[in-house]
């Protein structure tokens, strides 16, 4: 998953997030955690002062051969065994009696948890700053495009008008709440574990709890109330959280896609050489970056699953699902990661044709604002008996290929009540947007923009 075994590794994962959870970056995190430790007991006069400094020189992963410790955890069941073992050995090389001292009092769940919390310490901030890249992309066609009026669709058909700014305020406030949601996920999931063998630290007799401080201020993690080696709730709520934030770029994924369909043509991604092309058709303008965001949003819900799944662990420190997460949490991260960075590219890059969009609103003949017309009428009439009437003459003007207010006009009942002027007025796709502006302005308000591309006052 780390490397680049798959040509299409980078396509559809983030090699710098990627880069957090390779061997050689797994190995770092729990020797820091190893180093950590032994100045944590140090300063609470458990291990010597001075065989601090030998474990901690020798708490370098360029100092190991990760082929070789892998190889060595398929016979002892964690990757921390050997890595104990082996880091023992170099520190007796240079202090036979600090070597006496390494991984004192802890568990090999301990080191393996607490290292992957560093890991995603430095891994999920990419995600989030590349939704927030996107929030900001999305932002700006807020603006811009506010009363660029196109066609609203839902179940993929032509609806009631929109703008493709409230469009874009709909993506701008789904990725600014994935971005805080996943941030305040993160956040409870970045702390200490330190609990032992069975979560009680009696190894360390009665100085864990202050081990436990001090090896937590070394490494800039909270101390939590109590050991949770069986207790997979924050992973799994930042899991969950990982999922929402992929299928939001997916969501944007799937409108930039349809949009940039031919027969559509509203918006496309940036055209540059070689980018979307194929390998037969020169005229080939693919959505590769929203094809990229679909594809993490379809990996992630399986992947967060098993993280939900590996949740029932047994007693103290369970057998079997502790293991899931080893590797579904990095991937999950890097498959979000590489939907929010396409998602992010996408919508930076998306070249929006508002001609098109109101060619294409225009082209029913006025059958979009049929809405508007039965709400008019049936001001006069009521609800029901107005919308079987509009719903007859949008029927006619399909068969006979008219337009609809000239078919509105020829029917003796609308003409009673909506004169010519009216009905024109009505018909009109800038007429009838509603609380558009409102909403956008909401949107930016919160984020913190107004419409004009000013920042907004607090």
């Amino acid at each position: 998953m780390t490397d680049v075994a798959r040509l299409h590794a980078h396509v559809l994962g983030d090699p710098d997030v990627a880069a957090h959870f390779s061997a050689r970056a797994q190995l770092q995190a729990m020797l820091d955690v190893e180093a950590a430790l032994a100045e944590a007991e140090a300063q609470v006069g458990i291990v010597p002062e001075n065989c601090v400094a030998a474990i901690g020189g020798a708490a370098r992963a360029e100092l190991y051969d990760t082929t070789r410790l892998a190889a060595e955890a398929t016979e002892t069941g964690n990757p921390v065994i050997p890595v104990v073992r082996q880091l023992t050995a170099r520190v007796a090389e240079a202090d036979a009696r600090a070597a006496g001292f390494v991984h004192w009092g802890a568990t090999s769940q301990d080191v393996l948890d607490t290292g992957l919390v560093l890991q995603l310490r430095a891994a999920v901030p990419t995600i989030i700053d590349h939704l927030a890249r996107g929030v900001r992309a999305a932002v700006a066609h807020a603006r811009r495009y506010a009363d660029a009026t196109m066609a609203g669709r839902t179940w993929l058909q032509q609806a009631t008008p929109v703008t493709f700014g409230l469009k874009a305020a709909g993506w701008t406030d789904a990725l600014d709440r994935t971005r805080r949601r996943l941030q305040a996920a993160l956040d409870d999931a970045l702390v200490l574990q330190l609990g032992g063998a069975s979560g009680t630290l009696a190894s360390l007799g009665s100085r864990g709890p202050a081990v436990t401080e001090a090896l937590a201020a070394r490494l800039e993690l909270p101390v939590p109330d109590i050991p949770w080696h069986a207790h997979r709730d924050r992973f799994a709520q930042l899991a969950c959280a990982l999922g929402v934030a992929a299928g939001t770029g997916g969501k944007i994924g799937r409108d930039i896609a349809l949009l940039a369909q031919t027969e559509v043509g509203e918006a496309a991604e940036r055209s540059a050489p070689g980018h979307g092309g194929s390998s037969t058709m020169p005229q080939k303008r693919n959505p590769v970056a929203a094809s990229v965001a679909l594809a993490a949003a379809g990996r992630t819900p399986g992947l967060v699953a098993t993280i939900l799944g590996a949740m029932v662990q047994e007693h103290e420190r369970g057998l079997g699902g502790w293991q899931v997460e080893w590797d579904t949490l990095p991937e999950l991260v890097v498959a979000t990661a590489a939907g929010a960075r396409a998602t992010a590219d996408a919508v930076e890059g998306l070249v929006v044709d508002t001609d098109r969009m109101r060619a294409n609103a225009e082209a029913s003949g006025g059958v979009l604002l049929a809405e508007s017309i039965a709400m008019a009428l049936a001001e006069s009439v009521g609800k029901h008996e107005a919308h079987a009437c509009i719903a007859a003459a949008c029927r006619r003007a399909a068969d006979e290929g008219r337009p609809l207010a000239d078919v509105l006009g020829d029917d003796p009942l609308i003409a009673r009540h909506l004169g010519p002027a009216e009905i024109a007025r009505r018909l009109s796709v800038d007429n009838y947007l509603g609380a558009t502006r409102d909403y956008i302005d909401r949107v930016l308000e919160r984020i913190g923009e107004t419409r004009e591309g000013h920042a907004a006052r607090s």
